[in-house]
């Protein structure tokens, strides 16, 4: 067993075997956080992430260590059941209960209606306390979600991918809520997420997947701005559409939740089509656009 070093509130070290799509897949990784850290969890689908929260959470069973502030949550004696674990999660359905109001959900929790109505007044959804899940946006169902699983006072808040079904501007709103919770609650938050953009904008660190084990781990800046030679950043992205203006071509490509304009060569509109992953970077102030190897 890898020895914790001081300060550290989380140390993680399991192992699952996980079926993939294509073949089976062996989830195996060791790293440490720090109370009062934004993880982001980046990688492709089917790497692992999710399976990682649940794990944490206690909803999975793995081979390992999970030990939190000198408390164990899993070794090979020990099991702690999600209950007794400090966390809140928020999951990618939102997973509300249909048949109760929205301070209800958040009763059924913890029943503490004064500690409810405060988070429901710092999400600015107080309002919406009598209403039932269906008659509430995307958005809305976030921010319950999100109060929800703070109900418990959690050490650790985990998400799976939280913005993945909202619009660009209400993403952006419920990403700063999330850093005015994270804040608030003094909270060592761990997000799985496929954006960029909001995992440079949320993270005091990030966590790259590949093939169940940790390719990386280091900054968002580290890792997304490629500064290597003349190289300014390096991203990928998808085609959405190929056009000619005038007597230049040009590639509407999808990065996150945004859209740019690159120019691109004779040679490369041949070798181009909508649908296709590529790799998008700077270098020297030019966009330079190639297919995802």
């Amino acid at each position: 067993m890898k020895k914790t070093k001081e300060g550290y509130m989380i140390f993680i070290d399991v192992n699952k075997k996980l079926c993939g799509t294509k073949e089976e897949l062996n989830l195996d990784v060791c790293f440490e956080i720090k109370k009062g850290e934004f993880i982001s969890i980046f990688g492709k689908s089917g790497s692992g992430k999710t399976t990682l929260l649940r794990i944490i959470a206690g909803l999975e069973k793995a081979k390992g260590i999970i030990k939190v502030d000198n408390q164990i949550w899993l070794d090979n004696k020990k099991f702690l059941p999600p209950q007794k674990r400090e966390i809140g999660f928020v999951f990618q359905d939102y997973a509300l209960f249909p048949n109760m109001k929205v301070l209800d959900n958040l009763l059924y929790v913890k029943n503490d209606k004064d500690f409810a109505m405060k988070l429901l007044k710092m999400a600015e959804i107080e309002n919406l306390k009598d209403r039932y899940p269906y008659a509430l946006s995307g958005g809305q169902k976030q921010r319950v979600a999100l109060c929800r699983a703070l109900m418990r006072k959690p050490k650790i808040l985990l998400l799976d991918e939280p913005f993945s079904a909202l619009d660009s501007e209400m993403r952006e709103k419920l990403q700063n809520e999330i850093i005015m919770f994270h804040k608030e609650f003094n909270l060592t938050t761990i997000m799985v997420s496929h954006s960029p953009s909001e995992i440079y904008k949320l993270s005091d660190r990030m966590i790259v997947f590949k093939n169940g084990k940790i390719e990386k781990f280091d900054k968002p800046s580290n890792i997304l701005i490629n500064s290597s030679s003349s190289e300014k950043f390096s991203m990928y992205g998808e085609i959405v559409d190929i056009k000619k203006n005038d007597i230049i071509n040009v590639a509407i490509i999808s990065i996150g939740n945004k859209l740019i304009e690159s120019v691109i060569s004779e040679k490369e509109i041949k070798n181009l089509k909508i649908g296709d992953k590529v790799m998008v970077s700077t270098k020297a102030f030019f966009l330079n656009v190639k297919e995802e190897n």
